[in-house]
């Protein structure tokens, strides 16, 4: 998280009031509002790729892929948050106190980058875990095709499954496969590789 704004203390109405006027995002926690750092393209692009493969394996199916639009609040821990990306299955369950925050993802996705790392794999991460209907928790990174996957077990605790380049990474509670190759896949990169071996070739 960033540094809080001058106000020590905010109620969740008035967080609310400031997003509904905020033309960037921001994460609300005991009382704070936290600005949340914009992204880079790369950032950007693997967010939608991700999200477009999802969505390819869960079309005809229960489940909805949402965007960082998405506002999730932990009950637990009162934490509001724009995930990168989200999956959530069945009925959207809404925040009684936030009608646009969702409740129940089963699957939460982040795309790392330096200044977020550490926050999305331990606070960040130790606030997911309150989540009663999280299942996976998917960690990608943008320096290098490696996805990093957390499954809840039934006793509550997780495992990490890691899948790099050539590989793939299987999202058993919505049955989907990831993989690392075709969310790493640069349209223009592989345009301008295929150019280069039709002038090569002609």
């Amino acid at each position: 998280m960033n540094e809080p704004a001058r106000k020590v203390t905010w109620t969740y109405a008035e967080y609310l009031e400031q997003e509904r006027a905020s033309p960037t995002k921001h994460e609300f926690l005991n009382g704070e509002i936290f600005a949340m750092a914009g992204g880079t393209p790369e950032h950007a692009r693997l967010c939608m790729s991700v999200g477009a493969e999802l969505r390819a394996h869960l079309r005809g199916r229960p489940c909805a892929v949402y965007a960082s639009d998405l506002r999730v609040r932990v009950q637990a821990t009162g934490l509001a948050t724009y995930p990168d990306v989200s999956v959530v299955c069945g009925k959207l369950e809404r925040d009684p106190d936030d009608k646009e925050a969702a409740l129940n993802p089963i699957v939460l996705v982040e795309v790392l980058s330096d200044s977020s790392e550490a926050y999305d794999r331990g606070e960040k991460f130790a606030h997911y875990r309150r989540i009663p209907s999280l299942r996976e928790y998917v960690l990608v990174s943008q320096h290098e095709p490696h996805i990093e996957v957390f499954r809840r077990n039934e006793d509550g605790s997780w495992t990490l499954r890691e899948a790099r380049a050539g590989a793939g990474a299987h999202l058993e509670a919505i049955g989907c496969p990831l993989s690392v190759d075709e969310v790493y896949r640069d349209p223009l990169a592989q345009a301008a590789t295929e150019a280069e071996q039709g002038l090569r070739e002609s």
